[in-house]
């Protein structure tokens, strides 16, 4: 049930970059998608493991612990993907105040058919 569900996620995140000509709706499919991919390998790294990766005495067989490195890999992961989205809405803005719209088709016409500036 759980792969189902970050399949799913990470497919609408995709369809979301690929079809959806609106800029905001293309950056909510991408933090779909890293978050899709974060579920994936949080999910992944706990399959094997029973415990948690806190071990106080020696009573916890070592093979039965969550491996913690994926753990914080993905935590660096969430962060980078903060980022990411906050430097792509603040571009999406600065388009929207530029040309008006945030319809891709829409900017792209209006980019290419503005003349560039000659040197004087």
């Amino acid at each position: 049930m759980t792969w189902y569900l970050i399949c799913a996620i990470l497919a609408v995140g995709l369809w979301a970059v690929i079809a959806l000509p609106n800029l905001i709706r293309k950056i909510v499919g991408l933090s779909m998608m890293n978050t899709a991919v974060i579920l994936f390998f949080v999910y992944q790294g706990s399959l094997d493991s029973t415990s948690p990766p806190i071990v106080t005495d020696g009573s916890v067989d070592p093979s039965l612990v969550a491996d913690p490195l994926p753990q914080a890999l993905m935590l660096t992961a969430i962060v980078v993907g903060i980022c990411i989205v906050a430097v792509a809405l603040v571009i999406a803005y600065k388009l929207y105040e530029r040309f008006q719209t945030l319809d891709v088709r829409e900017l792209e016409r209006m980019i290419w058919k503005a003349e560039p500036d000659e040197p004087k």
